[in-house]
């Protein structure tokens, strides 16, 4: 910590500085990309960036009961990022780091054995580009899952991702990764260990993710296939349809990489499939994701205590419009639906995990893009008891939020 303070009180002197050869530095700018530095004899660079999301936002009682139950008022993320190269421009690297309190993925003494501490460190990845269409990792970042987790939270065109999401992404894992970027088509894969970001070790087995992504009208303007919203506004139609295999062997928490831990190692299936299309202002996407395993229920040595894997199947899709005054508006609807074995097993009748339904409004006003937004939505959660098929009462919640980084 201390020297990441060291490093943010220097960095305005090297920009005030600028081309002073003696600091053998050149600070420059980027709009929408940060400041950063470049030593003069092209031994290292390094970017700066950072983002705050603040947020205010309530959830009625009931349906028929607008009374707010609950209220959050909080720094949902603030995210600081570097990144660079070093030696040679092939040689890049890649730090994300996060210090809001709900942005640390900390869910204390139940995850005693895989993770012990706040996650401050969410991406530490060293790539190296071996050939123009072929780039290399190794270390903590993204795996290459499901299109809405892999575009950062920053670039949403909601306030929060959608529940599909929550309930089914692989998120992050240590390990290695490859990606191979051809005119019509992107290859990704990664082998990691299948405990998530910061695990302190891994006594199940690896995890194995591949990604195939096809674009029939070619790659997007400015990689607008790496964050929602068509703010490029699209001259010709462009679309992307990809698809995720992801095979996690014995894993120890939950969700895989992230969740509680489970009283017994599964090993889980996720399988995903999405679709990205953008035109003229348009934006539409939509996602199917899966999660399997066998016996997802977990028992502990005396069988006192027991803990469900989280699997299920769910679906989303969501399309908006950009107007040229940069505001945009956009209409979500997502479900998630659990495995039959966590609502109707014999063994375990005191499961009863419901399907969810989201229904969701959201607007956007871009004042730089997605580094400075301001946003609002409106959504209506709905549950179904699964096995008697009735629908609950649902809720309303409403939230507004303001990005603001550079």
């Amino acid at each position: 910590m201390k020297h990441l303070l060291i490093l943010l009180v220097c960095l305005p002197l090297a920009v005030a500085v600028g081309q002073d050869k003696k600091f053998g530095v050149t600070a420059y700018q980027r709009k929408g990309r940060g400041v950063g530095l470049v030593a003069n004899d092209s031994s290292f660079s390094l970017n700066f960036q950072f983002r705050i999301q603040n947020r205010a936002s309530f959830n009625t009682i009931d349906e028929g009961d607008w009374s707010a139950q609950s209220y959050e008022f909080r720094v949902r993320r603030l995210r600081m990022k570097f990144t660079g190269f070093v030696i040679d421009p092939r040689l890049t690297y890649y730090i994300q780091l996060s210090f809001s309190r709900g942005d640390m993925d900390w869910r204390g003494p139940d995850n005693s054995t895989v993770n012990t501490s706040p996650n401050v460190v969410r991406d530490a990845v060293i790539y190296y580009q071996v050939k123009p269409k072929l780039r290399l990792g190794f270390g903590q970042t993204k795996l290459p899952g499901n299109r809405q987790r892999v575009i950062s939270s920053g670039d949403q065109q909601f306030t929060d991702r959608a529940i599909v999401n929550a309930a089914f992404n692989i998120d992050r894992d240590f390990g290695f990764f490859g990606t191979y970027t051809g005119s019509h088509f992107n290859l990704k894969g990664a082998l990691t260990s299948g405990e998530g970001r910061n695990a302190i070790i891994s006594l199940g087995g690896l995890a194995y993710t591949g990604r195939v992504e096809l674009l029939p009208f070619g790659h997007f303007t400015n990689n607008g296939d790496d964050f929602e919203g068509d703010l490029e506004r699209e001259p010709s139609p462009k679309m992307v349809l990809s698809g995720t295999y992801h095979y996690n062997d014995r894993a120890e928490r939950q969700a895989g990489q992230t969740g509680n831990d489970i009283y017994e190692m599964r090993s889980l299936v996720s399988m995903e499939v999405d679709m990205l299309w953008k035109y003229n202002g348009w934006a539409w996407y939509t996602e199917w994701m899966n999660r399997s395993t066998s016996n997802p229920i977990t028992v502990n040595s005396d069988a006192s205590k027991d803990r469900a894997v989280a699997v299920g199947q769910g679906f989303l899709t969501q399309m908006s419009y950009l107007f040229k005054n940069n505001f945009e508006i956009a209409g979500r609807y997502a479900q998630t639906r659990p495995n039959e074995a966590l609502y109707n097993n014999p063994s375990f009748p005191s499961y009863k995990v419901n399907e969810l339904e989201q229904f969701e409004l959201g607007v956007t006003k871009y004042l730089r893009g997605h580094r400075v937004k301001l946003q609002g939505s409106l959504q209506y959660l709905v549950p179904t008891d699964m096995k008697t098929n009735v629908r609950l009462p649902g809720y309303y919640s409403g939230t507004f939020q303001f990005e603001l980084g550079i």
